[in-house]
């Protein structure tokens, strides 16, 4: 089974998207771990961790995208944990999509991706 933490980073308090892609991942038949509100990169690699998930998903509504994300890798890296697949939801404009992908990022879905979508990409980057 596929086993997803859905993490929000920093001080976006906004988490009904996490919520509902969480559930989504749910009814496709995988483990979901939700990280709560205003974590610290370290506590979501703490979790990642300690959860032995296959997959963390970045939920970030505040702009923070890049930096927030650059330091989650940069982290992952340096714990040598890089198999672990990162998606990135959220508000984020389609010119960051590229500079995302090209820290490691394995998928970005801007708002208002279809669910499917989500479930397929996730699917398709974990061989369970």
């Amino acid at each position: 089974m596929i086993k997803v933490l859905i993490a929000k980073p920093g001080l976006d308090g906004h988490d009904r998207g996490a919520k509902v892609v969480a559930l989504a991942l749910k009814e496709a038949g995988m483990e979901v771990v939700y990280s709560g509100l205003h974590k610290t990169i370290d506590q979501i690699v703490s979790m990642a961790i300690q959860e032995d998930v296959d997959v963390i998903g970045l939920s970030i509504m505040s702009g923070a995208h890049i930096p927030l994300t650059r330091k989650l890798m940069e982290k992952l890296k340096e714990l040598g944990i890089e198999d672990k697949k990162v998606f990135v939801g959220g508000v984020i404009p389609s010119k960051d999509i590229p500079k995302l992908k090209e820290m490691g990022v394995t998928g970005v879905f801007p708002g208002g991706t279809p669910l499917e979508e989500i479930v397929k990409a996730i699917k398709a980057s974990v061989n369970k």
